[in-house]
C-alpha cells in the first residue's frame, strides 16, 4: 500500500518532515529527551558523531557509546509532540521513503525518554530516579487510534476511574505498560510506579494559579490509588504517548525521569542539571550493556 504524499510528508532531502532526518540516520536505540539542550548534553558521552540536525524543537544526534550507535533526539513538551515523532521515527525505521510503502521485514527500536518530574508520593525524595513501569495518559492521545484496548490495560482504568470519580468532560484515560526490557534494565537503580501523563502543566497537574480545578481532589485521588503492588508515583507530561504509539507501533518503550520536586511535600530543586546528567549516564551505561 503507498502512502500518499499528504499523509506521510517526506522533505527534498529524503528526511522525515518534522524532525529532518533521514532513515540512514537512525539508531537502534534511541533517548528521547523534551529539552533540545539536553541532545547536546547526550552528545557530550557519544563518539563519532555523525550529525546533527534543528528545526523547531526537534534536535537530533547519533553517534556511539560503548561501541553502540545510539540516537538522541528532542520532542519538545507535550504529547502531541510526541505523536509527531514516535510516528516519524517508525516511518524511518518500517516505511521505504522510495517506493513510500512499508517494509516487508518489521525493524524494531528501543526507545527511552528521559526527563524530570514531580514526584507525588512523600517517601521519594527529590533526586530520585522513577522508571514508569505503567504510564497513565490522561492526554487522549491514543484514543484516536484504532484497536488501542488491545495494548491497554482495561481492569486498571476502571478501577482509576471509580477510584477518582473521573470528570465525564475530561479524556478517558488509558494504561499503557513500559517494555518489560527496559523495566528489567532499571528496576535495580529506580523507584517502580504509575507515571500520569498530564496534557498541561497546571490545571492538568493540579496547580491553581487563578482558575479552579474540574476536579479539586484529583492530588489526593491520585495519591491514593492503588492496584496490587503500583502506585501513582509522579507526573510528567510526554511518557503516554511514548509508551502506547511504540508498542502499537512494534517498539520497546520506557520513560525515566529524575524527581525534581515533591508535590506532596510541596518542594522543589530548580537546580536540577546535575542530577540529569547522572540519570543520563545511568541511561547511557543501562541501554548499551
Amino acid at each position: 500500500m503507498r502512502i500518499a504524499e499528504s499523509e506521510l510528508i517526506i522533505n527534498d532531502d529524503g528526511s522525515a518532515f518534522h524532525i529532518h532526518m533521514r532513515p540512514e540516520e537512525l539508531a537502534d536505540i534511541v533517548i528521547l529527551v523534551g529539552d533540545p539542550g539536553r541532545v547536546d548534553m547526550i552528545g557530550y558521552y557519544l563518539s563519532d558523531v555523525e550529525f546533527r540536525h534543528a528545526s523547531r524543537e526537534f534536535v537530533s544526534i547519533t553517534g556511539n557509546y560503548n561501541g553502540k550507535r545510539l540516537t538522541a533526539l528532542s520532542t519538545g513538551i507535550g504529547t502531541d509532540n510526541c505523536d509527531i515523532v514516535l510516528t516519524e521515527l517508525d516511518a524511518l525505521a518500517n516505511v521505504d521513503f522510495q517506493t513510500r510503502e512499508p517494509k516487508a521485514e518489521h525493524r524494531e527500536l528501543t526507545i527511552l525518554r528521559i526527563g524530570t518530574t514531580g514526584a507525588i508520593q512523600p517517601d521519594i525524595p527529590i533526586g530520585s530516579p522513577i522508571f514508569s513501569h505503567y504510564s497513565i495518559g490522561c492526554d487522549g492521545l491514543l484514543n484516536w487510534y484504532a484497536n488501542r484496548e488491545l495494548i491497554t490495560n482495561q481492569e486498571m482504568e476502571d478501577a482509576f476511574k471509580e477510584h477518582t470519580g473521573w470528570d465525564k468532560h475530561l479524556p478517558s484515560p488509558y494504561f499503557i505498560k513500559a517494555s518489560d526490557d527496559l523495566i528489567s534494565r532499571f528496576e535495580d537503580c529506580s523507584v517502580k510506579g504509575i507515571t500520569l501523563s498530564a496534557p498541561g502543566f497546571y490545571g492538568p497537574q493540579g496547580r491553581v494559579v487563578r482558575l479552579g480545578l474540574a476536579m479539586p481532589d484529583m492530588l489526593e485521588k491520585f495519591e491514593t490509588f492503588r492496584f496490587g503492588e503500583y502506585r501513582i508515583t509522579n507526573f510528567e507530561m510526554e511518557g503516554s504517548a511514548v509508551a502506547g504509539l511504540a508498542k502499537h507501533l512494534g517498539h520497546k518503550a520506557g520513560t525515566i525521569c529524575c524527581a525534581i520536586a515533591n508535590r506532596y511535600l510541596k518542594s522543589s530543586n530548580p537546580d536540577y542539571k546535575a542530577m540529569v546528567r547522572q540519570l543520563v549516564e545511568l541511561s547511557l551505561d543501562r541501554l548499551t550493556r
